[in-house]
């Protein structure tokens, strides 16, 4: 585990032995997600968004429909997870 600083302007510089770990490159887009204790940063894919009319029913669920905020829960749980099981 490396220590590392925030500079004046919010950035900070990733250790060369985590990028070069994650064969990440200069100008690789990263997302930021909040995970209440800290932040995980993932690539960006780099396939277009669709929307939910172009993959709506392609996958099948029996039960009562959930909500949106019941699903960004679980995923959000999931995330936790995954970080966790990894410490």
């Amino acid at each position: 585990m490396e220590t590392i600083k925030i500079s004046s302007q919010g950035q900070v510089i990733l250790p060369k032995s985590l990028r070069e770990a994650h064969h990440w490159e200069a100008g690789l887009e990263l997302i930021a997600i909040e995970m209440g204790d800290g932040i995980l940063l993932k690539p960006r894919k780099p396939f277009p968004e669709t929307t939910l009319d172009e993959v709506a029913g392609c996958l099948k669920y029996n039960g009562t429909p959930k909500s949106l905020e019941e699903i960004d829960e679980a995923i959000r749980q999931g995330i936790e997870e995954l970080w966790h099981d990894r410490g």
